[in-house]
């Protein structure tokens, strides 16, 4: 599962560094759209890398193909519809990873075509790969309804307001949960068969473009 190969590493960077900064973005994006100034207030609504990087997630990342980056402050009052622009906000990282994603592979083929089904630099498919398959990893993660992560927070607003509170509190104990998680064949359950899905329907988008 750990790959200290030197060249994945420096072939990986630009992918990890692009994961975790257009998941952060699009969330302060989001909100700034839906009314709440607070991540400009921080320094979040900025494709800088400095300002979304989390080392230890970072590493995470690379070695799990999960991770995640400084989580950006919201302030759901200041919300017009406080919920639903909660859940847009939640999704906003996720799905900009998926579409980053997208993107990387929809450059490789066209890199494909445009060398006649030939790669000349290995290390370009490398690199786009990676992208690739962080961004994805990325979003998946993302989604696992665990507090903090992005999929809690969709799922708390879905639910009925006493229940969502009864879920808020498991949140002193996600880093336990994800410990096991992460011991047990429960992230495989979830990952894999995520990873297929997306993987199916990329090549399909491809397919109707080329």
């Amino acid at each position: 599962m750990f790959d200290f190969n030197l060249m994945h590493i420096v072939a990986g960077l630009p992918g990890l560094i692009i994961a975790m900064v257009v998941h952060e973005y699009a969330h302060a994006q989001v909100a700034v759209w839906l009314g709440d100034f607070t991540p400009r207030m921080m320094g979040r609504l900025t494709l800088d890398p400095r300002a979304h990087v989390d080392p230890i997630g970072m590493l995470m990342l690379f070695l799990f193909h999960f991770g995640w980056a400084k989580p950006v402050m919201i302030n759901p009052h200041n919300f017009k519809e406080p919920r639903r622009d909660d859940i847009l906000v939640s999704i906003a990282g996720p799905a900009a990873n998926l579409i980053t994603a997208f993107a990387a592979l929809l450059f490789l083929q066209l890199y494909f075509v445009a060398t006649g089904g030939q790669v000349h630099d290995k290390g370009v498919e490398t690199v786009f790969l990676l992208i690739t398959e962080y961004n994805i990893g990325f979003a998946i993660f993302n989604m696992i309804p665990l507090p903090p992560l992005d999929g809690s927070h969709v799922l708390k607003q879905l639910l009925p307001r006493d229940l969502a509170y009864q879920f808020a509190n498991l949140e002193r104990y996600s880093f336990i949960i994800l410990i096991v998680i992460l011991a047990t064949p429960v992230l495989d359950m979830i990952f894999i068969p995520a990873r297929r899905m997306i993987w199916q329907l990329f090549s399909f988008l491809l397919g109707l473009l080329f």
